[in-house]
């Protein structure tokens, strides 16, 4: 090989990032099969067959179907947290980046399939009585954490209301986006674009410090 071939050659992956790479494909393949068929259907046969792995691997990776569950609550944690960094939400002020995080949220909901999944999931543990439910609530208290902050951001530098809450207020962002997300499984035909511009317009009057 000559020095130029070897200039342009691609690098080769290490360990660590074969194996993060092929964490993601199950997970998406999960993610895509939660979606597409159902909670049930994402057996480890149909997740390593979808990824291009076999059935092993993601027995090997993820243990359990609760465990794949888990990765995948944590793995659409980063991602939302990769796309409010994308969108520099930490630099916009407490109001501005509440309505940020909502408007990017509900974005990511009616164009990625993996966000579905995961209410889907939701919906199938809380009907079995799974003990995944413990993990969703945690996930849910991460995400109520996450506005409670930017609430009291909003009220020190001015922007949201002093009289609020913020714990409760956090909760309410929380409820109202599970409700939508809700919404929209129940009837795919629901107008997301519409229904997010009247939640942000809502959560502006309702956070907002009075002018």
């Amino acid at each position: 090989m000559s020095l130029e071939t070897e200039k342009h050659a691609p690098a080769r992956r290490t360990q660590a990032e074969r194996r993060a790479q092929s964490d993601r494909s199950l997970l998406l393949a999960a993610a895509e099969l939660i979606a597409e068929e159902g909670f049930q259907a994402a057996t480890f046969e149909k997740v390593g067959a979808r990824a291009g792995y076999s059935r092993g691997l993601a027995s090997q990776r993820f243990g359990s179907k609760d465990g794949l569950i888990e990765a995948l609550i944590d793995y659409l944690h980063d991602r939302s947290d990769e796309l409010a960094a994308g969108h520099h939400i930490e630099n916009l002020s407490g109001l501005e980046a509440i309505l940020a995080s909502v408007d990017v949220y509900l974005r990511n909901l009616e164009e990625e399939q993996a966000v579905r999944s995961y209410f889907v999931a939701l919906a199938g543990s809380v009907a079995t009585l799974s003990r995944l439910r413990t993990a969703f609530a945690a996930s849910h208290q991460r995400a109520k954490e996450r506005f409670r902050t930017l609430i009291e951001k909003g009220q020190r530098d001015g922007t949201v209301a002093l009289d609020l809450v913020a714990e409760t207020s956090a909760l309410m962002v929380g409820s109202l986006l599970l409700g939508i997300s809700t919404q929209c499984l129940i009837d795919p035909t629901t107008d997301l674009p519409s229904v997010r511009e009247a939640a942000l317009n809502t959560l502006r009057r309702s956070l907002g410090a009075p002018k």
